[in-house]
């Protein structure tokens, strides 16, 4: 008896393999929870813009068209979840690109010279505009607000703008591509297709103003402070890749990954 065999310790517990079974089962009967909590919450948030569709739909007279399509509460069949990192999400960067598994990583650069992240944001969705007021405005129980932000077409967002106005930020967001081509793309030249129509009042004031020289002067800065910063993180200092799972692991991850490139910077401009 001094020498028991250990699966006599614990005559209740399950054969490894039946053991390994039911892990299985748990994990995926939670991720399954999760994708329906994650529907719901979507539909929830997609239901203001269907009842004004709605109502602007029952409101018509004559040929009516097809009626607009209530947010469906349920899972698609196709949406996937991963089982060890539930928090992030299938991504790709273009439709060139192939879908990865990955979080959405933010920065706020000063575009005064110095190149510091100022503050960063994870979010898991491929899209930057949910975040972006979000991101900007946790500025403020730290370093303070700034007086301008520049952001991409990516970030164009009309309740975005609304909210960093409200607090006397003035943004300047790209309306569509300022540059439709490459100048150094030598491909063939597409077909060429109408110009998508501007119709929201926010959209035409923002693109009229950085069409003035003022505006444009400013937002031509962006290029030139975000984009060497990423490039710098991902080439000079190698890192590509999260090691992390979860949401509030992976969001401490890249708050250390822009302190070192603070770090870094800050010694580059004492050496200047």
């Amino acid at each position: 008896a001094e020498h028991a065999d250990a699966t006599d310790s614990d005559p209740q517990a399950l054969p490894e393999a039946l053991a390994r079974r039911e892990t299985l089962k748990a994990k995926l009967d939670e991720a399954c929870a999760r994708l329906e909590a994650d529907a719901k919450e979507q539909a929830e948030t997609a239901r203001p813009a269907y009842e004004k569709k709605k109502a602007a739909y029952d409101a018509k007279t004559g040929r009516r068209g097809r009626a607009p399509k209530p947010p469906d509460e349920e899972p698609p069949p196709g949406r996937q979840i991963s089982l060890t990192d539930p928090d992030s999400r299938l991504m790709r960067r273009s439709d060139a690109h192939e879908f990865r598994q990955a979080y959405n990583a933010q920065a706020v650069v000063c575009a005064e010279g110095s190149q510091l992240i100022v503050t960063t944001g994870v979010v898991a969705t491929s899209a930057d505009a949910p975040s972006f007021a979000d991101t900007v405005l946790a500025m403020e129980d730290t370093i303070g607000l700034p007086e301008t932000v520049l952001a991409d077409t990516g970030y164009a967002n009309g309740q975005a703008v609304r909210k960093l106005r409200e607090k006397g930020i003035d943004p300047l967001v790209a309306i569509g591509r300022p540059c439709a081509r490459r100048p150094y793309d030598f491909r063939p030249h597409p077909a060429a297709k109408e110009p998508r129509r501007i119709t929201e009042p926010w959209r035409l004031a923002m693109k009229k103003k950085l069409e003035t020289t003022e505006a444009g002067d400013v937002y031509r800065l962006r290029k030139q402070t975000v984009e060497p910063v990423f490039g710098i993180i991902r080439s000079i200092m190698g890192f590509r890749r999260f090691s992390l799972r979860s949401l509030a692991k992976v969001t401490t991850e890249w708050t250390l990954v822009a302190l070192a490139y603070n770090c870094k910077r800050v010694a580059r401009l004492q050496a200047a």
